[in-house]
């Protein structure tokens, strides 16, 4: 059996694997997602903030990377985690 060749780390699947996982903290600390450690609603709107603006950073530097759906797709994230953010500082 032949082994596929492995490919190195390609970064910008990196900093997507980032924007996801960020993306998670940031519905938590919104008080929308129970904290992954705890299990717990806890909302703490300036940690959601920092989160939700790393998401808009990051994803400056991988929209030219990405095709015109998963464009929108991240695009459409920033949007509802402002929105929500927004909501809730209300």
């Amino acid at each position: 059996m032949a082994e596929s060749a492995k490919e190195p780390a390609n970064i910008h699947d990196i900093i997507l694997v980032m924007l996801d996982q960020v993306a998670g903290i940031a519905w938590q600390k919104l008080g929308l997602q129970p904290d992954f450690i705890t299990g717990q609603i806890h909302q703490d709107l300036h940690q959601a903030k920092v989160a939700i603006d790393l998401v808009a950073h990051l994803s400056g530097i991988v929209e030219p990377q990405l095709d015109d759906n998963d464009r929108r797709e991240l695009q459409n994230l920033i949007s509802n985690l402002r929105l929500n953010y927004v909501e809730k500082s209300k």
